[in-house]
C-alpha cells in the first residue's frame, strides 16, 4: 500500500506547474559552462532559511527558518506570517527548525514532516522529527506529533544532520549528525552519526539490518557518518545518496547501503580545525568501512542536494546539484551513471551561503541562501 500511494503521488507531482509570478522579469544573468543562467529572487527577508517544500496545486512553497518559523511563500513571492502549531525548537548554534518534506500522500492527508533540534534535560540537544496536518487555509499545523527522537541528546550546538527523504516504498530516512562527539558515530547503541529508516508513523520496520540485535538501536540503517546535511533519492536507481561535512577537508558524497559503516571517525580525508590529526583516525580508509563515493579535499561545506530529472533544461539532465556553505556557491556534478566525471561551481557571484537546492515541479531549481537576510532563488538556463 505504501508503494502504490507513493507512486501515485510521484506521478501527480510530475504534472504540477507553478504559476508565472510577478517577479519573473527580474532575472540576474550569470555565465556557466552550459549556457546563460538566469537567477530570479522569489523572496528575500528570510531568517536563515534551511529547507523548502513545494505544495501541490500551485499553492506555493513551505520554507523553514532556523530560529523556528515555518512560512508559506506564495507563487507570486509573498511571504506569510509564521505558521502556528510548529514545535518549539532549540535554536542554538547549528540547531533550530531544519528540514521540511511533504507526506507522499499529501493530497489526501495534508501531512507535513519537520526535523528540528530538541532540548534535553541537561542543556544539550538532539534531532527530533514530527508531523502535523497543514490546515486548509495554510496558516497552521494541526495535531503535531513527534515520531522520532535522537537518543541520547549530546549536542551543545553542532552536527544535527537532519535531512528527511522518503523512498519509493514509502519508508522515511533521517540523517543524523554525531553531535560533534566523534566516537558515537561507531556506537550502535546510540543514534549519533547514523542514517535511520522508519515507517511514516515512527515505527521500526522488521527488516532493518540491526533489528533484534542486543544493545543495538533497531532504527539504524547505516552508520559512521559525521554531519550529513544533504540527502536525496536517486530518481533513476531509487537509492539514497547522502553528503556530509568533513572536518577540515574531506567533505563526502556517499551512496547509502543497508547496514554499512562509512568509517567516521576511524577513516577520514580531513584533519582537525587546529591542524592536528583526528585522534581516532587510522587513515583515509579502514577495513570494514565503505570509502566515500566522491570526496572534496578542500571542504566546500556541503548541504542540500538535488538530482536534476526534468526535460526543461536538457544540459542539466542527470546532474546532481549540491549547496555549498563555505565556498558560497552551487555545485553542479556531471554524472556518467553513478560516477562523477566533472564539477562546476555556479552562483558564486551571489556570495551567499547556499543551504538548500530542490528541483521544482516546473523544472527550475530553487535555492535557499542561509543568511540573516536570506533569499529563495529560482534558477534556470536561458
Amino acid at each position: 500500500m505504501l508503494r502504490k500511494t507513493l507512486q501515485a503521488a510521484l506521478c501527480a507531482s510530475a504534472v504540477l506547474t507553478l504559476s508565472a509570478p510577478a517577479w519573473a522579469a527580474q532575472a540576474q544573468v550569470l555565465k556557466s559552462e552550459e549556457g546563460t543562467v538566469e537567477v530570479t529572487t522569489v523572496v528575500r527577508g528570510l531568517d536563515h532559511p534551511w529547507s523548502v517544500a513545494f505544495l501541490p496545486g500551485q499553492r506555493g512553497m513551505l520554507v523553514t527558518e532556523r530560529p523556528g518559523n515555518l512560512r508559506l511563500v506564495s507563487p507570486d513571492g509573498r511571504l506569510s506570517a509564521p505558521l502556528s502549531g510548529v514545535p518549539e525548537v532549540w535554536a542554538n548554534g547549528q540547531g533550530g527548525l531544519l528540514d521540511v518534506v511533504l507526506s507522499p500522500d499529501f493530497k489526501q492527508d495534508r501531512t507535513v514532516y519537520l526535523s528540528y533540534s530538541e532540548a534535553g534535560k541537561d542543556g544539550k540537544a538532539g534531532t527530533a522529527v514530527g508531523r502535523g496536518q497543514l490546515s486548509e487555509d495554510s496558516k497552521r499545523l494541526e495535531n503535531f506529533d513527534v515520531i522520532f527522537r535522537q537518543q541520547p541528546k549530546l549536542s551543545t550546538g553542532n552536527h544535527f544532520g537532519s535531512r528527511l527523504v522518503f523512498d519509493r516504498e514509502g519508508y522515511l530516512f533521517i540523517t543524523l549528525g554525531e553531535n560533534n562527539d566523534r566516537p558515537t558515530a561507531q556506537d550502535l547503541d546510540k543514534l549519533q552519526g547514523k542514517v535511520v529508516r522508519i515507517y511514516p508513523d515512527g515505527k521500526v520496520p522488521d527488516d532493518n539490518p540491526f533489528v533484534g540485535q542486543k544493545n543495538v538501536r533497531p532504527e539504524i540503517w547505516s552508520y559512521g557518518l559525521r554531519n550529513p546535511q544533504g540527502a536525496a533519492l536517486n530518481p533513476w536507481s531509487g537509492t539514497l545518496w547522502e553528503n556530509e561535512h568533513g572536518p577540515k577537508g574531506g567533505d563526502e558524497l556517499n551512496i547509502i547501503e543497508r547496514g554499512k559503516n562509512y568509517g567516521w571517525p576511524l577513516a577520514t580525508h580531513g584533519i582537525n580545525y587546529s591542524g592536528a590529526p583526528i585522534p581516532e583516525a587510522k587513515g583515509k580508509d579502514v577495513e570494514g568501512a565503505l570509502g566515500p563515493h566522491h570526496v572534496w579535499q578542500v571542504s566546500p561545506g556541503l548541504s542540500g542536494m538535488a538530482f536534476y530529472d526534468n526535460e526543461r533544461f536538457k544540459p542539466w539532465q542527470h546532474n546532481v546539484f549540491i549547496g555549498a556553505l563555505v565556498s558560497r556557491n552551487l555545485i553542479r556534478l556531471q554524472m556518467e551513471g553513478d560516477q562523477v566525471v566533472h564539477e562546476e561551481r555556479l552562483l558564486g557571484e551571489l556570495q551567499e551561503r547556499i543551504r538548500d537546492v530542490r528541483q521544482g515541479p516546473d523544472g527550475y531549481l530553487y535555492v535557499l541562501s542561509d543568511e540573516d537576510d536570506g533569499a529563495l532563488y529560482k534558477v534556470g538556463l536561458k
